[in-house]
């Protein structure tokens, strides 16, 4: 099924030496945790050693020897084996695991914040649900990656490291035809984990899809209900979902494919050892316990051959997963302007020879737009959908800024004035009013935590918020629900404008803000509003023509450019598209 909606994208390649140093800068400050971890997987490592040990000397001294010494020498022996494995084990579990949960919440924390500082134009090309999955799912992939699968790796190497040793130590002549199985198994595991990279990275990709397909589901149920559009959803989810199966089948086909590859290759030379040993044990030149240790060690190399196999998934998950989050860490964040500081505007904006597109293969989206609005004076954008009316409004905070021309402030370009101090001078109220999941009081104090009680009654009063939440049992600290759900689309609007009031700026944009409300809630919004503008310079994006018939001054656009303007009088005497839309808009 193709319904438009992205797909996987090609894996790019991964440099995992870059990724695993840069990771390993989050796991430094935590080094002697990790040293910890370290030790107790080179202890439960050494018990490998020492088990061999203990067997070849029990079996000699025992059925050899028959050393009476063995009665005590036998039982002491394997506890203090046991309980130096088990407290090796724990140790190589606990403290990665510490030093894991401290690199998720340093990169999560880090992720967030740079997620907060890229520029709106990032949020236009990716999805929520992608954003979503790398704060989440890719973050404990990378995490797991730098600890706990690192050390549980370097504990089976070790451990197939010293069974090697023992098969040496017992009989180096046979074990070095063990050197000979180097150069495949090498190729092998190479292999190997080229292959996990590749289906590592596309079930991340796919777990972003799962993300946005669930997001867009829950967040739109109003809608999906309406239109009985459930169906659409289900397979909408059911293509990401498969999309998702089938690269970790590949995942699973890669690993469960690759031990026994290893295996039998490695069976190989086994075979050949385990051949000459057997003659040695018939001919007389070997011991039982020599032989059964050595028998033991050709088993414990297998199994932390297997191990090893096995713990390059997980590592090699990470490495994919860290690629994705450090592309995005290294991004660069929204410009933050120059270094011109700016206290209070006096509200004068020109929007000056202004072109704009948001890419290329889209279009000019303005053209040549001119206009200078002066302080303490309402603007009104009217035109079809389309026409470029709120991205105009979107270069005055600098979500955007213009391929050509410039918008000024006071007669400056706001590329010169620092980007924090440019914002503290707009306040915008939209007809989407994005409240968060908490009270009414710090929704409307949302950025200025250092307001006085008295500023927050009064902006509320003045916006008529207390109005409705005198009603409520907790008034202003009543919660206002997962995206204001609790209120109505007039007291989400009036909260927005109340915060919008404590802020005080001297610029106001108004986009299509009581475009979405009944008679009744837009007459009380309005009102609010007409308080919000005094003494301000408003930008005001309109549908309802009713409601900009009394501002200074109108532009109409049409297609990216300013077609008219002038008061509503003039425009309706011009009987041009004003008029036009404002005789539609009452017919209506």
């Amino acid at each position: 099924m193709n319904d438009g909606r992205p797909v996987v994208a090609p894996v790019a390649v991964v440099d995992a030496r870059a990724v695993y140093r840069r990771l390993f800068q989050y796991a430094k400050p935590h080094w002697k945790m990790f040293a910890i971890g370290a030790l107790g997987a080179a202890l439960f490592a050494a018990t490998n050693g020492g088990m061999l040990w203990f067997i070849k000397e029990f079996l000699n001294q025992s059925f050899v020897e028959k050393n009476p010494g063995v009665l005590l020498f036998a039982p002491v022996a394997i506890v203090v084996l046991f309980v130096v494995r088990s407290g090796g084990d724990y140790i190589s579990s606990y403290f990665p695991g510490y030093v894991g949960r401290q690199v998720v919440k340093q990169l999560r924390a880090e992720l967030f914040a740079k997620y907060m500082h890229l520029p709106v134009g990032y949020y236009d090309r990716t999805s929520t649900g992608e954003m979503m999955s790398r704060l989440t799912y890719n973050i404990e992939m990378l995490a797991d990656a730098a600890t706990t699968s690192l050390v549980n790796l370097a504990k089976d190497s070790l451990s197939f490291v010293i069974s090697v040793g023992a098969l040496f130590w017992l009989n180096w002549r046979l074990a070095s035809i063990i050197i000979l199985l180097a150069p495949p198994l090498s190729w092998l595991l190479r292999r190997i984990n080229q292959l996990f990279r590749r289906y590592s990275a596309r079930i991340q990709a796919s777990m972003g899809d799962i993300t946005r397909v669930t997001k867009e589901g829950l967040d739109g149920q109003r809608v999906i209900k309406a239109f009985n559009a459930q169906g659409y959803e289900i397979r909408a989810f059911e293509e990401v979902n498969e999309r998702n199966r089938r690269s970790f089948m590949r995942l699973i086909g890669t690993k469960s494919a690759g031990n026994p590859v290893v295996q039998v290759v490695a069976s190989l030379g086994l075979a050949v050892v385990l051949y000459f040993a057997v003659r040695q044990v018939i001919q007389g030149d070997v011991l039982i316990g020599d032989f059964v240790t050595f028998l033991l060690a050709i088993i414990t190399a297998s199994q932390s051959l297997r191990s090893v196999t096995n713990g390059l998934g997980p590592v090699q998950q990470g490495i994919a997963a860290g690629a994705g989050i450090f592309d995005i860490l290294d991004m660069p964040n929204e410009p933050q302007g120059g270094g011109r500081r700016l206290q209070h505007s006096h509200g004068e904006v020109e929007f000056r020879d202004v072109h704009f597109e948001y890419a290329a293969d889209k279009g000019v989206v303005l053209h040549g737009i001119n206009v200078k609005v002066q302080p303490r004076t309402t603007l009104a954008i009217v035109g079809k959908s389309g026409s470029g009316k709120s991205t105009l409004v979107s270069l005055l905070p600098r979500f955007y800024d213009p391929q050509q021309g410039s918008v000024l402030l006071d007669g400056v370009d706001l590329r010169e004035y620092a980007l924090a101090d440019l914002r503290n001078q707009v306040s915008i109220v939209s007809q989407d009013v994005v409240l968060f999941n908490d009270t009414i009081r710090n929704n409307i104090i949302f950025g200025m935590p250092n307001v006085t009680e008295e500023a927050v009654l009064e902006a509320a009063r003045a916006a008529y918020v207390l109005e409705f939440t005198q009603d409520l049992p907790d008034g202003l600290d009543t919660n206002v629900g997962d995206r204001g759900t609790n209120l109505s689309g007039g007291q989400k609007q009036r909260v927005a404008i109340a915060r919008a009031l404590l802020k005080n700026a001297p610029i106001l944009v108004l986009d299509e803000a009581t475009s979405a409300l009944d008679t009744e809630s837009e007459r009380r919004v309005q009102e609010a509003l007409e308080i919000l503008k005094r003494d301000r310079t408003t930008l005001v994006i309109a549908h309802r023509l009713s409601t900009v018939e009394h501002a200074d001054r109108i532009i109409v656009m049409h297609e990216g450019q300013i077609v008219e303007s002038g008061t509503h009088a003039e425009l309706l005497a011009g009987n041009g598209q004003y008029a036009a839309l404002h005789q539609l808009s009452f017919a209506t």
